[in-house]
């Protein structure tokens, strides 16, 4: 049996056996009277059968509020059926029933139910299957369609739940699924209510904790994430390279027509080439030609060798 269902079946049991402790207190204050009464009549040599029918009228009257008496808790709400009929509905506070001719079957919690729930081992429409847990949170609005419309409306939405994400599983690609978590959410939000709506229940929200695939399948996903990353650096250094060789091919257009400013810069070039001590510039012989460095490279080696040398 489903440990969920079995906890359901003993906790529905206590709450319709559970005896409030003032309904005790008013018992055993009666059933001492009672006592007090039976002593004090014996002593006073009053018959037996009076003395044993007070006792046992007493006793009747403090049974009577044992079973009569009950309190429900702020948040939740009593059924009460009378002769198997439903009656109306108790609490929250104190309230008394006929014992016998009255029944408590259910307590009506009013609270903010939270219910996890899971699919597991579910195929997406890309055939990839797939571990989803997720959270229910939900509220009894209708106490009592929650107790005449369905049998054990926890259940009904556990298992509501459970079978609306398979649906929704096996409509989506896992991609959509990976990415598109809020819309799944407010998806599955609208299916379960619609379909708690009967039983009285209303469902708040509804959120996806963790999506599981396989570790084959999320080892090729990380690869192939490596690989676009990579082909996205290779573009941009490529647009890179583009915008480089544009910017040189303006900067000639500029040097063309002023043939001083090119042999400035080629002193700047060498300048910047010779500043660190021990620096080897080499210039091909088609610059030199072209930037006029013959006499400016010959002056620098003169310069080098010619200059002081460090003791």
């Amino acid at each position: 049996m489903n440990p969920k269902f079995l906890k359901t079946m003993i906790q529905s049991k206590k709450n319709d056996q559970r005896i409030p402790p003032i309904a005790g207190f008013v018992f055993g204050i009666i059933l001492i009277g009672a006592i007090k009464a039976a002593l004090l009549l014996e002593a006073v040599n009053v018959s037996d059968w009076v003395i044993g029918g007070t006792v046992l009228a007493l006793s009747g009257i403090a049974t009577y509020f044992l079973f009569a008496i009950k309190v429900a808790s702020q948040w939740e709400k009593a059924i009460v059926l009378r002769l198997g009929k439903f009656r109306g509905l108790k609490g929250p506070g104190l309230f008394w029933i006929i014992p016998i001719v009255d029944t408590v079957p259910m307590w009506i919690d009013h609270r903010v139910m939270v219910t996890p729930f899971a699919a597991q081992k579910t195929l997406t429409k890309d055939t990839v299957p797939v571990d989803v847990d997720a959270v229910l949170f939900w509220v009894v609005w209708d106490a009592e369609k929650a107790a005449l419309e369905v049998e054990d409306y926890r259940a009904a939405v556990d298992w509501a739940a459970q079978t609306a994400l398979r649906d929704i599983i096996g409509k989506k690609m896992l991609a959509d699924i990976l990415v598109g978590r809020s819309a799944i959410d407010k998806e599955l939000q609208a299916v379960i209510d619609e379909r708690t709506t009967p039983w009285g229940v209303t469902v708040q929200s509804v959120e996806i904790r963790d999506i599981v695939i396989p570790q084959d399948l999320e080892d090729a996903m990380s690869r192939q994430a490596q690989a676009e990353r990579e082909r996205q650096a290779r573009v941009i250094l490529g647009e890179s390279e583009k915008q480089i060789a544009a910017s040189f091919a303006e900067a000639s257009q500029a040097y063309i027509s002023n043939p001083t400013a090119l042999h400035l810069r080629a002193m700047n070039m060498l300048f910047e080439g010779l500043k660190e001590k021990g620096a080897l510039v080499i210039v091909p012989s088609s610059a030199i030609d072209t930037m006029n460095l013959g006499g400016l490279s010959g002056m620098v080696s003169l310069a080098q060798v010619n200059a002081p040398k460090e003791k």
